[in-house]
C-alpha cells in the first residue's frame, strides 16, 4: 500500500448526500477481484445517461481530470459493504475524501486501502466545497502528520484521525503489512512450536 504523508492536489466538489457504494461503483462492475480497471465504472450512473452516453460530470471536466481529493456531502459511502468502492476511487487517483460523515464500513475500508477519509463539521466542508468549485485553482494540501488541511487562500483546518490508522497510512501498512511487521515474533513462535510439537510439521 502506498504511503500517505502529504498530498497537494486539486479537489473536486461532489455536493451530494448519501452517495452509496452502488453509486460509487455499480454492481455490474464487481466481477473482478483485481484492483485495476475499476475507475471505468466509478460513478458510472452520474457520468452517463440512460443510454450510456457521457454527460457532464465533475471528474470528467478538464479542470478536475487530475483531482486526487473529493469534497462530498454527508453519509458518503453508505449502502453495501463492497470493498470495490475504495478500490475504484483509488484506481482513479483519489487519495482523500472529505465529508461531514461516512458510512462505517466504507470509512474503515478506505484506511485499509490507502485512502484518507476526513470528517469535518458541515461549515468547514461547505468552505472547502466553495474552494473546490474554483476548478484547477482549487489546490488543497493535506498534511497527515500535522493533521491539517491548507486551502487555496492559505486558510488552515485541523482534523482528527485515529492514531493507529494514522500510523498505518503514514507507513503504508495494510493488514498484510501489519502482519509482516510481526515477522520475527511469528518465526520465533513457529520455531518453539516445531520443537515442542514436531508432528504438526511432518
Amino acid at each position: 500500500m502506498d504511503k500517505f504523508t502529504k498530498l497537494t492536489a486539486v479537489a473536486a466538489p461532489l455536493p451530494l448526500t448519501n452517495v452509496d457504494t452502488d453509486m460509487i461503483i455499480p454492481a455490474r462492475f464487481l466481477k473482478t477481484i483485481k484492483r485495476t480497471g475499476l475507475s471505468e465504472g466509478l460513478f458510472y450512473a452520474l457520468r452517463h445517461d440512460a443510454n450510456g452516453k457521457p454527460v457532464d460530470f465533475v471528474l470528467d471536466r478538464p479542470a478536475y481530470k487530475n483531482a486526487k481529493i473529493i469534497v462530498a456531502g454527508a453519509n458518503f459511502g453508505c449502502g453495501s459493504s463492497r470493498e470495490h468502492a475504495p478500490w475504484a476511487l483509488l484506481d482513479a487517483g483519489i487519495r482523500c475524501v472529505i465529508a461531514p460523515s461516512f458510512a462505517d464500513i466504507f470509512f474503515n475500508n478506505c484506511f485499509k486501502n490507502g485512502i484518507l477519509p476526513i470528517v469535518l463539521p458541515q461549515e468547514e466542508v461547505d468552505k472547502l466545497m466553495e474552494d473546490a468549485e474554483r476548478g484547477a485553482n482549487a489546490t488543497i494540501t493535506i498534511d497527515l502528520e500535522a493533521q491539517t488541511i491548507h486551502g487555496p487562500d492559505g486558510g488552515t483546518v485541523t482534523f482528527e484521525v485515529d492514531a493507529f490508522r494514522k500510523h498505518c497510512l503514514l507507513n503504508g501498512l495494510d493488514d498484510i503489512g501489519l502482519t509482516l511487521e510481526k515477522g520475527s515474533k511469528i518465526d520465533s513462535f513457529e520455531d518453539k512450536q516445531r520443537a515442542g510439537q514436531p508432528w504438526l510439521y511432518a
